[in-house]
């Protein structure tokens, strides 16, 4: 690691520990030559993860348009902003995980909308009347009525 300083590359790590939830190694480090203490941090490398999107062009995947588009359906809801940023995590991390580095939009969106289903109904609901472009009320009611549906069933389960 180079000096920050007299740009020497000897230097003797003095600390280690795990920074930024486990996802990297934050390193005090002191230079040989001029003694100078600086901070690295190391990350594991991973390959960009390219986005299909429907009209067939590839972006590289955004994590802030995932922030932007559940920020605004949690809205007004108990959805904190760390809760946010939690959530997309999550979702980031399962997409990391799949071997294929090219997703479609289409993936993502239905990967929200589970995980969604499960959090919060309403940021549910609003997500979805984006995602899946309701067109009238028709649409807000059988979504409705499959959330009704789907509790019904685990209630019917749980008794």
């Amino acid at each position: 690691m180079q000096c920050p300083t007299c740009q020497n590359t000897d230097s003797r790590v003095l600390e280690s520990r795990s920074a930024d939830t486990g996802k990297s190694v934050r390193r005090r480090r002191e230079c040989l030559n001029c003694s100078f203490r600086f901070t690295t941090y190391e990350r594991v490398e991973t390959m960009p993860i390219s986005v299909l999107k429907k009209d067939g062009s590839r972006e590289l995947f955004n994590k802030d348009k995932l922030v932007t588009g559940i920020s605004r359906a949690c809205e007004k809801t108990t959805f904190s902003r760390e809760a946010i940023i939690n959530f997309v995590d999550a979702i980031e991390s399962k997409i990391i995980q799949d071997s294929n580095k090219d997703i479609k939009s289409s993936q993502i969106g239905e990967l929200i909308l589970k995980d969604l289903r499960e959090e919060n109904e309403v940021a549910y609901i609003r997500y979805a009347s984006v995602y899946r472009k309701f067109n009238g009320v028709k649409d807000f009611v059988s979504t409705l009525e499959s959330l009704k549906g789907s509790s019904k069933n685990e209630l019917a389960s749980i008794l």
